[in-house]
């Protein structure tokens, strides 16, 4: 068991840390140093746990949890994985194990990519030579993007996702180095290219058993630096005149472009983003588009269980939408879970609202309203949800100050809290709503004391009786508690209540008020002894008389 437990943790450490990246391979080295100079103390190997104190300059408690090496702890200031976890671990991997083997192995990574790159710019030199420049050929461009990626990049010589950019970016200045003369047809060269490489390097990271996290750590760049370039490519195609024999060419591509929504699994978000840029910019025509909903519908038909739908429905939705048929489109996004569809949805609001289509975008955004808070929900975590929440707002922005929607807007801010906090802050503030701003503030769970001070100021001049019903909230909570220290804290803001009775001009509300708590508290000595100690009892009997 001891022997099992101990190589999953050597696993997710590999996993972790990578030999290219130079704080990974420092952090394995101080480790490995503390190791071999016996600065681990005996080590306790129980079944979900390794502990042993390390001598350091001072010494450390070092804690590894066998189960999620994320909640392994050490008593160093250090946040996350530390040289000192690093000594433990490698003391007791030593138990079932080589440490030098295991630190060759997941140093061998950056040999292979210093091996193969050197192999690689020589290869590609070699297909440089043998092709020389491409004329304008849709299938001769093709064979060349396919034969070159194959053999640069899908040898079997070697497994790690870590050499893959480097090998990439060789294949992608050897194709460069191919490119037509002629500048319109020269891009159009890297547009078919960049489709091909796309779906190439997706199978490949599909077959290679390339995990989401995996892919995400090591190349997700490479896809998106293609979404990029694809992107400036179809604005300078599209201001310049096209030679008469393109649109063979877009027809092929078009063709290719198709491949882009079955052809893997994953990747989902940057398939449909390139297969949506194409539609939009480079693929006009209406029969192409009427073509292409027949060809998505017929592929939908055929969908085997294993398949993944959801790129095909959002082509699907796009190209009516492109046709200007929402109707259809709506009912589409309408069969689609929250948490699936909601974040394809700001594309199209996006795109109608630079259109200025106001009646074609407002269905959308109701739509959205409706789906975002589930799509929150399944998102989970602070930060993402924060981060969609900012790009939500900023998508629908345009249609409420437009269309004098601040209605919808707000519907949205209340849709998104706590997420909205900030935003809608602000709104209710500005708009001098200060009753509401008072329940947002109760909400997120802020008292009193937290408010921003030139907030509380410009609230006490203008409506100081919001602020009473937080401090008596407040003050309630504390005596609730019933001990010493809440007790000072409930004084602190009966004072403050104190205060602001008295710039109202209410004193006898509050003499009223603080009677009645001193009666329905009679029991309660120590609080009543705080209340005399801060003069408070004795303001109250001034008051009465």
């Amino acid at each position: 068991m001891e022997s099992i437990e101990l190589k999953s943790l050597s696993g997710e450490v590999r996993e972790l840390l990578h030999p290219h990246d130079a704080e990974d391979a420092r952090l394995v080295q101080k480790g490995l140093m503390l190791y071999r100079q016996g600065m681990v103390g005996p080590i306790s190997i129980g079944e979900d746990s390794v502990t042993a104190t390390v001598q350091d300059v001072t010494p450390v408690k070092v804690r590894l949890d066998l189960t999620f090496l994320s909640m392994s702890e050490c008593s160093c200031p250090n946040e996350g994985l530390c040289r000192h976890q690093m000594a433990v671990f490698f003391t007791a991997y030593a138990k079932i194990g080589s440490v030098a083997e295991w630190v060759e192995e997941w140093r061998e990574p950056m040999k292979e990519k210093k091996a193969f790159t050197s192999w690689g710019m020589q290869t590609a030199k070699d297909l440089i030579k043998a092709n020389g420049v491409l004329k304008p050929e849709y299938s001769r461009w093709v064979h060349s993007f396919e034969v070159s990626f194959d053999t640069l990049l899908a040898t079997k010589k070697y497994t790690s996702p870590f050499i893959i950019t480097e090998l990439f970016q060789i294949y992608e200045r050897r194709i460069h180095a191919s490119a037509p003369v002629e500048q319109e047809w020269r891009l159009l060269y890297e547009m078919v290219g960049i489709v091909i490489s796309f779906k190439k390097l997706a199978v490949l990271s599909e077959q290679s058993g390339h995990t989401e996290d995996m892919v995400r750590r090591a190349y997700l760049h490479l896809f998106h630096n293609m979404m990029d370039d694809a992107e400036d490519l179809v604005q300078k195609i599209g201001i310049q005149s096209l030679p008469f024999d393109f649109d063979e060419f877009i027809l092929n591509l078009k063709d290719d472009a198709f491949e882009l929504l079955t052809a893997v699994k994953g990747l989902e978000l940057e398939r449909v983003y390139l297969y949506r840029l194409l539609w939009t910019h480079l693929f006009k025509k209406k029969p192409w588009r009427e073509e292409e909903i027949r060809k998505i519908n017929e592929r939908l038909k055929e969908l085997h269980d294993w398949e993944n739908p959801l790129p095909l429905l959002i082509a699907e939705i796009h190209l009516n939408i492109l046709l200007g048929d929402d109707e259809p489109a709506l009912k589409l996004v309408g069969r689609i879970e929250d948490d699936v569809i909601t974040p394809y949805l700001i594309h199209w609001i996006d795109f109608l609202s630079h259109q200025k289509a106001w009646k074609r975008v407002a269905p959308l955004i109701d739509l959205f309203l409706q789906k975002i808070k589930g799509y929150l929900e399944e998102l989970g975590g602070y930060h993402p949800c924060s981060s969609f929440t900012k790009t939500a707002l900023k998508a629908i922005a345009p249609y409420c100050a437009e269309n004098g929607r601040m209605d919808l807007f707000e519907r949205a801010l209340v849709q998104t809290l706590p997420y909205s906090f900030a935003d809608y802050e602000y709104l209710l503030f500005e708009r001098g709503q200060f009753d509401r701003w008072s329940e947002l503030q109760a909400y997120v769970g802020l008292n009193y004391y937290d408010l921003p001070k030139e907030r509380v100021k410009m609230i006490e001049k203008e409506k100081p009786e919001v602020l009473l019903g937080m401090l008596h909230q407040l003050a309630q909570r504390e005596i609730e508690q019933k001990n010493r220290q809440s007790y000072k804290l409930a004084v602190r803001h009966l004072k403050k209540l104190r205060t602001l009775y008295k710039k109202m001009k209410r004193p006898d509300d509050w003499d009223y008020f603080f009677t009645t708590l001193l009666d329905k508290t009679k029991r309660l000595r120590a609080f009543h002894e705080e209340c005399k100690r801060s003069k408070l009892i004795e303001g109250a009997l001034d008051g009465a008389h």
